[in-house]
């Protein structure tokens, strides 16, 4: 009887260190969700400062005469003021990056430059709001170097495997996408997708 009581000891302490393990595994992913915003923020505002302090023709746009930038970098900051949204956008699409974040396809154009400018973002954190979203919206994309106004001009349903909505295009558009349906549980089976045309 002591060996299945001392095994029942030795099984009971085993799940409580697992159990402590998740709990501090499960702040950290919050806290860093919290605090990566602040420090990604913060980051764009000093390289919006030096900008400002130099010659604007002296440091081009990202992506006019450098290399694109990396994944993980901030590049900007989306703000729908109607819908309360306002985010961080980084350069890639990882699920590391869209938890923290809303991320920037490499694939499509950077904000200033001509093309398709398309963002990801997770429906069950920073574009949840987007479900109330409709056409004349007004969107601003804030980088180190302008910030950027564009007019929604439509919103679509689409399959995942439907890749037209980050085909390039003519003039600066804006493309956000995210899951659909919004309240789905488990992944969800279709793609909601916004169009915006910069504004003039």
């Amino acid at each position: 009887m002591s060996r299945i009581r001392a095994a029942a000891h030795r099984a009971s302490s085993l799940l409580l260190a697992v159990g402590v393990l998740f709990l501090v595994y499960a702040a950290y992913v919050v806290i860093d969700e919290r605090l990566y915003p602040m420090r990604a923020l913060k980051h764009l505002a000093q390289e919006r400062q030096s900008v400002d302090l130099q010659a604007a023709a002296s440091i081009p746009a990202f992506g006019a005469t450098t290399a694109p930038p990396s994944d993980g970098t901030p590049i900007g900051q989306i703000q729908i003021q109607r819908l309360g949204i306002s985010v961080v956008v980084v350069q890639g699409e990882s699920e590391d990056i869209l938890r923290r974040a809303v991320g920037h396809l490499a694939r499509t154009a950077l904000p200033g430059h001509e093309g398709n400018v398309v963002l990801a973002g997770h429906r069950d954190t920073f574009f949840r709001a987007l479900k109330g979203i409709v056409r004349g919206d007004r969107i601003t994309m804030s980088t180190r170097d302008h910030d950027f106004e564009y007019v929604v001009e439509s919103t679509s349903i689409v399959q995942p495997n439907d890749v037209g909505m980050i085909a390039p295009s003519g003039g600066h558009t804006l493309t956000l996408i995210t899951c659909f349906p919004f309240y789905f549980v488990g992944p969800a089976p279709n793609r909601f997708i916004v169009v915006a045309r910069e504004a003039e």
